[in-house]
């Protein structure tokens, strides 16, 4: 007969664990010894309430009341709901097998009109891994494998349908300095060339962008799907995130950023911590690379302390699980935050770099990221400090619906 725990780890691999979950909660209040709103200090002996998936009030126990015939829950320590804020879950199956690997397309170097909402799978069981762990928002989408691989989108962890967990439909272009975007055989084969592409590319946009101006019913500009994403790049309402990691490759995306405008988000820099000044000086926040990283090829120098370095330095940042080659396909940012804060980041700002610094970043702050009135009721529940390594996950809600029982789901 095949135990409890073995149905649940089976029912875990199949996915169905990701098809369905709890009820709307109309209205819940969470009662914590320690609530981090990340709006302002810790809230010791607080009170949240949610309703309708909106947060309604939040404050001490003093000072809100928890209204008669509510749902109560308890828990040591609450925080919001984690963001990572660069992934591939959802493209890049736990199965690790062609048929549910769809992160990259090796046709071209230059794909900027690929989208990931059509390639993500809400159902595979990585999805419900890491809410599991608090994970309710997640920047998702092509990896940074080619100069340009495609685009990413911002979800939440749950749903049957894509459409069910979107956020953001586009969140940005993605692309990638360095050997992660070097093809072997063909262009572009070294780092001249990559810039080259990304320039001719950006500059046919703009051209292409002119004469669509000057279009009438008379004269039409055919329309062109690839071009029409580069314009939103060039009009700042995409921003082009990309991947770097050598200082080299981080300056030279500086350098095209400034050149033509460009809204940029640097992705890994794992030397980033050489050339502080540079990214200080021009205002490009970065999501950094999965602080547990193997330090090996363009990644050789990566410090498990440079997390700690760019706050000191003053340069905005946000953690990420990343883009994993190998099983299990995918890290957890509570653990990529928990090594940070052990390696002289701040807890409370470890914490933030995977809710309302990311949030930032991603432009979300508006809905997620931190416990405040009026935002998504998207909320973890702890059993003690979230960096501890015995701390459990005691439930995890989005949108005041509970959607996970946490890490019990696997235990």
């Amino acid at each position: 007969m095949m135990t409890k725990t073995a149905l649940r780890r089976t029912v875990w691999f199949l996915g169905i664990a990701s098809l369905s979950f709890g009820p709307l909660e109309a209205q819940v209040a969470v009662k914590a010894k320690r609530l981090y709103t990340m709006a302002g200090p810790a809230v010791e002996d607080g009170i949240l309430l949610a309703e309708n998936g909106k947060i309604s009030a939040v404050g001490r126990a003093s000072e809100v009341a928890i209204p008669e015939g509510w749902d109560v829950v308890e828990a040591t320590v609450v925080t919001p709901g984690l963001i990572d804020a660069r992934s591939v879950v959802g493209l890049s199956g736990i199965l690790n097998q062609r048929d549910d690997q769809e992160q990259v397309d090796p046709a071209e170097a230059i794909q900027p009109e690929l989208r990931a909402l059509d390639a993500y799978n809400p159902r595979d069981p990585l999805v419900a891994w890491i809410r599991s762990f608090g994970v309710t928002t997640v920047q998702t989408g092509h990896a940074p494998a080619k100069l340009v691989a495609g685009q990413a989108m911002i979800v939440k962890t749950v749903g049957d349908t894509v459409e069910d967990a979107l956020v953001v439909p586009t969140s940005a272009v993605v692309g990638a300095l360095g050997d992660a975007a070097r093809e072997r055989g063909k262009s572009p084969g070294t780092r001249a060339k990559m810039a080259a592409m990304l320039r001719k590319t950006l500059l046919d946009a703009q051209s292409y962008r002119e004469k669509a101006a000057k279009a009438s019913d008379d004269k039409p500009v055919q329309r062109d799907l690839r071009k029409d994403v580069w314009v939103q790049v060039l009009e700042g309402k995409l921003p082009l995130m990309v991947r770097a990691d050598r200082a080299h490759d981080i300056l030279t995306a500086l350098r095209i950023a400034k050149e033509f405008g460009l809204r940029l988000i640097l992705d890994g820099g794992a030397e980033a911590y050489l050339v502080e000044d540079q990214i200080r000086e021009a205002g490009i926040p970065i999501i950094l690379h999965a602080t547990m990283q193997p330090a090996y090829g363009e990644r050789e120098n990566l410090s498990m302390a440079t997390a700690a370095r760019l706050q000191e330095a003053g340069i905005p940042f946000a953690l990420q699980s990343g883009y994993e080659t190998y099983v299990p396909k995918t890290r957890v940012v509570l653990f990529e935050a928990a090594v940070a804060a052990k390696y002289g980041l701040p807890p409370e700002e470890a914490l933030a770099a995977c809710t309302v610094n990311a949030a930032r970043i991603l432009g979300v702050e508006d809905r997620v990221g931190s416990l405040e009135v009026g935002k998504d009721a998207d909320f973890v529940l702890f059993d003690g400090d979230p960096f501890e390594y015995t701390t459990h996950v005691l439930g995890v809600y989005v949108e005041g619906r509970r959607v996970s029982d946490g890490d019990s789901e696997w235990r």
